[in-house]
């Protein structure tokens, strides 16, 4: 037990069937852990009836804080964002809605957190998931994204995990529009250490997010993190430079062994339609890289808080001195 305070942000959308159950199993965890704590419901645009079960929590229990954003915006980056700050606590544990993260893992966390580290993520040690095209490109983008990034962020570490006050107060204090909060958490650096556990299937409910969408939050990861497209950029370039030299180069010495020997049109076609594929690739790549910075030079913020209940804005400025 330890008497620091805790706080649990929890984004949800549509997740009616796991608000009651998320709910539960933390005060069950809390009871071994400490007393002086606070869940945070971070209802990210739901339109499934998930506010009837916010406001009956929040009218049983004073500890649950639930923030409404006026819309969905989108994954759960921004949702996120809103509950680090909104978070009172010394240490701020965030967990998916969907409760395949089980927070029977949270006090193992917070002994690691006492022990020293600022830092202490889950890693997905086994996945419990039925879609197997899911779980392919989970391991691939972690894969690629170790490989890449300028960032060493450890595999099948995702955004479940725990930060001390003084890691949540460095990423508050990011400007950044296009947050993929596990590589921000580990760009601030800090003593860090992860726990092993099996992530669980959905046990209610159906995923929100299509194949497209968990596309999108790959590319915000990667091209936020990571400068290797525009290199490779370069790399092709030169490539294809040494492509056409040999190219001309046969047809030289073609014409030379046999000038009257017709010339191939499929080659033509083949190195025309590959020097279009290599320049449309370019453009792609840069254009990642432009609207990402079209985004954060508009300086629109992430979320719109639509209202808060259970929440005093005092708390917050005292937990942060």
């Amino acid at each position: 037990m330890t008497d620091k305070r805790i706080s649990i942000v929890i984004p949800c959308y549509n997740e009616k069937e796991n608000i009651l159950n998320m709910y539960n199993r933390l005060i069950n965890m809390f009871q071994n852990v400490t007393e002086n704590y606070e869940i945070i419901f971070v209802n990210n645009g739901s339109f499934d009836g998930s506010d009837e079960i916010f406001d009956e929590l929040t009218q049983r229990d004073k500890k649950v804080v639930v923030i409404e954003l006026s819309r969905n915006f989108g994954s759960s980056g921004p949702a996120y964002t809103c509950g680090l700050e909104y978070a009172t606590g010394d240490a701020v544990v965030m967990i998916d809605g969907d409760i395949q993260d089980p927070p029977e893992i949270i006090p193992q966390m917070v002994d690691k957190w006492l022990e020293g580290y600022e830092v202490v993520y889950g890693i997905r040690k086994k996945r419990k998931d039925r879609n197997l095209i899911r779980k392919i490109g989970y391991k691939i983008f972690y894969i690629v994204f170790r490989r890449i990034s300028y960032v060493k962020m450890p595999l099948d570490a995702g955004d479940f995990g725990l930060m001390d006050r003084k890691i949540v107060n460095i990423i508050n204090s990011m400007p950044e529009t296009n947050r993929f909060i596990r590589g921000m958490r580990a760009w601030a650096g800090y003593n860090s250490t992860g726990i092993e556990y099996c992530r669980q299937d959905r046990q209610a409910g159906k995923t929100k997010y299509s194949f497209m969408e968990y596309i999108r939050a790959s590319k915000v990861g990667l091209f936020s993190f990571s400068y290797a497209p525009l290199e490779y950029i370069s790399h092709i370039a030169w490539i294809s430079t040494v492509i056409a030299a040999l190219f001309l180069l046969y047809n030289l010495i073609g014409s030379i062994i046999n000038p009257n020997a017709p010339r191939g049109f499929a080659t033509l076609i083949v190195t025309v339609l590959f020097m279009g594929s290599v320049q449309l690739l370019s453009l792609s790549i840069i254009g990642e890289y432009l609207g990402k910075v079209f985004d954060e030079v508009k300086r629109r913020p992430e979320y719109v808080v639509k209202r808060v209940v259970n929440y005093s804005r005092e708390n917050q400025y005292l937990n942060q001195l």
